[in-house]
């Protein structure tokens, strides 16, 4: 399982991740969408 509570990412003054909660089970199949900028790849890493 992976548990992730009030994540937050700033790169200068840009909070790119704004308290993200996820919780993932395993053998759970994941999707992470949205446009270009959102902080999709800032999460995964």
């Amino acid at each position: 399982m992976l548990e992730v509570r009030g994540l937050r990412k700033r790169i200068g003054e840009n909070e790119i991740l704004k308290g993200i909660d996820i919780s993932i089970d395993k053998g759970d199949v994941v999707a992470v969408l949205g446009p270009s900028g959102s902080g999709k790849t800032t999460l995964l890493r």
